[in-house]
């Protein structure tokens, strides 16, 4: 019996050892875990950035990322029972301080089948280099997290077939592009967790701008206050430390050179951006057009509520394209979300003025073609630049009593337009991609501006004005 009982507190207490040692099952309980890191493993797209501060929690999440695909236990996606992917650093030394400990940590020992090292001990692989690990998939097979550092170069990465690649913080561009190659046959995925410190690259224009429109990019901001096991008392011991442009990096996980440039600053993804939802008839306002043929046309749908508040409810976006090609999209994406016409079925829309100078061939204007085509474009909008910028800015700021503009996220073309638009030289923007911005201004330059409410006058104003109209009665009548 006694021996019983000896076997049986062995168990209990192998139990607790292993519980205690499962960070895994600590994340997948909250105990580690917070919202923005739920939101990420719960996104489907295939291309997934967090941007975030230092011991914010964005690299604990790329590295359970790695850990539910291999062990083919993901949460939110099809498991696979063999997976391969990578985890690439920026040096081996990064990679064992960083990468690896953090995958090490919620990999428990007993779903390891074999560690193979570039350096170091595999019986203690956290002291050293690892070049793979092999994983106990639950599905019946095992899986493989490879380990590669930016440091060797991009023929390093050539000629795998993998299922993802994590990116623990941003890569050189060309690393980058040859990962994505990595995944194609496989549908596979890439990951990136990352502090953005090196300013104005290719992630902040292919990721946090999605110049190209990708509808696999998607992204999360982290800060500090998104992680409810920091002390706030260091929190504000720590900012009191750091100028603003590096706060707004380390804490915040923005791109911090970006914002001193930034014609629109008072635009906020987090509050402007809004899931789309079926628009009301009686909200359905106007079309607007910036027409291109060689450069791109761009058009969006506007909407206005009961309480004038205007939405961004869908977009078109091309260049190469001919007038018919054009029309037709603006007909089809009006009919796919039920937007008003006239009795003959034709649609309205504004556009800008040079619409109406003739075309090369000398016979039509732009104005003309559209209106043959049933698109009844209006091209006397106001085209001022300064007042349409600041016309934009009354709508995006929420403390001045206007109304507010609101976007459609599926409008991926003028929300990247807008993060990315930057005053140049001679206090104008640069004329680059801006042709959303151009007929947004056009369009809110046509609303008639909405002055705050008067505020109620107080009794001795209303005495004082009263005293003064006598006094002018008695002069008035003194005349004669």
């Amino acid at each position: 019996m006694r021996e019983i009982v000896e076997k049986l507190r062995k168990i209990e207490m192998e139990q607790s050892r292993r519980k205690k040692e499962d960070f895994l099952a600590m994340y997948n309980t909250g105990e580690v875990k917070h919202e923005k890191q739920l939101a990420f493993h719960k996104s489907k797209k295939r291309n997934r950035w967090v941007f975030g501060g230092n011991r914010s929690g964005k690299t604990e999440c790329g590295a359970v990322e790695c850990v539910y695909m291999a062990r083919g236990i993901h949460p939110y996606r099809e498991n696979r029972k063999e997976v391969c992917g990578w985890v690439v650093s920026l040096s081996l030394q990064v990679q064992r301080d960083v990468a690896q400990r953090k995958i090490l940590r919620y990999l428990r020992k007993d779903w390891i089948e074999d560690v193979v090292m570039i350096s170091g001990r595999k019986d203690s692989p956290e002291h050293g280099i690892i070049d793979f690990i092999r994983v106990k998939n639950v599905l019946g097979g095992s899986s493989v997290i490879g380990f590669k550092s930016c440091d060797q170069g991009r023929e390093k990465f050539q000629g795998a077939s993998l299922d993802f690649v994590w990116f623990d913080e941003e890569p050189p561009k060309d690393v980058y592009d040859e990962c994505r190659m990595r995944v194609i046959d496989r549908r596979g995925d890439v990951f990136g967790t990352m502090t953005p410190l090196k300013g104005l690259t290719f992630v902040y224009n292919e990721i946090y701008l999605n110049r190209r429109g990708d509808p696999e990019v998607w992204y999360e901001f982290m800060e500090w206050s998104d992680n409810p096991y920091l002390d706030k008392e260091e929190i504000r011991a720590l900012e009191g430390t750091m100028d603003e442009l590096t706060l707004q990096s380390r804490r915040y996980g923005r791109f911090a050179s970006a914002a001193a440039g930034l014609v629109y600053p008072e635009f906020d993804e987090q509050v402007h951006v809004i899931e789309p939802f079926p628009i009301p008839k009686e909200w359905q306002d106007m079309i607007s057009i910036d027409p291109g043929l060689n450069n791109p046309l761009s058009a969006h749908w506007y909407a206005v509520d009961f309480d004038d508040n205007v939405y961004v409810v869908a977009e078109h976006y091309e260049a190469g394209r001919d007038i018919d090609y054009h029309a037709e999209a603006l007909k089809s994406i009006s009919r796919k979300i039920g937007w008003h016409t006239d009795p003959q079925g034709r649609i309205s829309a504004l556009i800008d003025s040079a619409a109406k100078q003739r075309t090369l061939g000398g016979v039509k204007s732009v104005v003309e073609l559209f209106y043959e085509r049933g698109i009844l474009v209006n091209p006397n909008v106001e085209k001022d630049l300064f007042a349409g910028i600041a016309r934009v800015k009354s709508y995006l700021r929420r403390d001045n009593g206007q109304p507010n503009i609101y976007i459609f996220s599926s409008c991926t073309r003028l929300i990247g337009e807008i993060k990315g638009y930057f005053w140049g030289s001679g206090d104008a923007p640069r004329k680059t991609d801006d042709h959303s911005l151009d007929e947004m201004r056009y369009y809110l330059m046509t609303r008639p501006k909405k002055l705050p409410p008067a505020l109620e006058k107080s009794a001795v104003q209303r005495d004082k004005e009263r005293r003064i109209r006598r006094l002018k009665q008695t002069a008035r009548g003194n005349q004669f």
